[in-house]
């Protein structure tokens, strides 16, 4: 019931972002703006990720962007956190490290590599739509495509198959992962900024099992609606939260092989080029491919992990580049 609701309170505010006066969006630019038409609304969000979630941000064209993101274990003692692992900073559940480059305004390419199920991943960003101070374009609009590699040894990506089985025969295909998503967003005044993202995950393999609560088997494609918002505080930081509800009758109840819907929360601070997260996540996986189909740790049994997300900016000549104001 929960997650329905963030998904009609969300739907409802991107619908009837055309109630809100011209006046509102003017206040995030200077007064000297007020005669210009159509202009576009800078820095909706201020990284091309809010936490798990995609946003319609873009790296400028002619720049790279260096991202680290981390996460360390479980916290809570029920999930196998305490201060034995000091409260998960003593595990990491997954690292990834990468690499985006703008190729034009609205064109953003990417690669990087995970330590959870050691994945590759390349993806392309595309912003279709930007909003404008005028309401001319009343929200922005990208899509965003993935795609995953496992490499994992054939023991490990292949372990839920059952052993000898004649008739089964393994394929690089098969750990190939696809992702396409739409992201809606709008800004609303100079603090709040709010999003939607449709998404379709596809995996080429899946185990066949079999959710014995109600008989519904895995399935390789998956849909999931996920919603994301900050909130600027202070000048230099913001309050950021996303959420992804998937659409799985095998993930519903599932006693024996239980699945949570990931939901992160956490700080966004700037200081000067760098923009640093500092978060708080059910999920292990951090790229589409991995949390939104396997997430299996619960924030009300202590499943969530401290991380953070840090990122800089080059010109392509080699001269950093700083983030604007936003």
């Amino acid at each position: 019931m929960i997650s329905k609701k963030i998904i009609v309170l969300a739907t409802s505010v991107v619908v009837g972002s055309n109630v809100f006066a011209q006046d509102d969006m003017l206040s995030m630019l200077d007064n000297s703006n007020d005669k210009k038409t159509h202009e576009r609304v800078m820095t909706t969000f201020k990284e091309a990720k809010i936490i798990n979630a995609q946003t319609t941000e873009t790296v400028r064209a002619g720049t790279w962007a260096f991202n680290i993101t981390h996460r360390f274990g479980n916290i809570g003692v029920a999930s196998n956190g305490g201060v034995h692992t000091l409260y998960g900073l003593d595990n990491i559940s997954d690292i990834r490290l990468g690499f985006d480059f703008g190729i034009t305004r609205d064109l953003t390419v990417g690669f990087g590599r995970s330590k959870a199920s050691e994945l590759l991943d390349g993806y392309v960003k595309y912003r279709i739509l930007t909003q404008t101070t005028d309401n001319h374009v009343p929200f922005s609009l990208a899509f965003y495509g993935d795609m995953s590699y496992n490499p994992q040894a054939p023991g490990v990506f292949y372990s839920g198959v059952t052993p000898g089985d004649s008739t089964f025969k393994q394929n690089d295909l098969h750990r190939i992962t696809y992702v396409a998503q739409l992201v809606l967003a709008r800004r609303f005044g100079s603090r709040f900024s709010i999003e939607l993202l449709p998404t379709y995950c596809h995996r080429n393999f899946v185990v066949g099992t079999i959710n014995a609560d109600n008989d519904a088997a895995e399935t390789n494609d998956l849909l999931s609606i996920g919603g994301g918002f900050r909130f600027k505080f202070t000048k230099r930081i913001a309050f950021i939260c996303d959420y992804f509800y998937t659409f799985s009758k095998y993930r519903t109840n599932n006693t024996a092989n239980p699945y949570y819907m990931p939901l992160a929360v956490g700080l966004e601070i700037e200081t000067g080029g760098h923009v640093f997260h500092m978060t708080f996540t059910n999920a292990t996986g951090i790229v589409e491919n991995n949390f939104i189909p396997n997430t299996t740790d619960s924030w009300a049994k202590g499943g969530y992990k401290f991380g953070f997300n840090i990122s800089r900016v080059f010109n392509y000549n080699g001269k950093k580049s700083a983030h604007k104001e936003g």
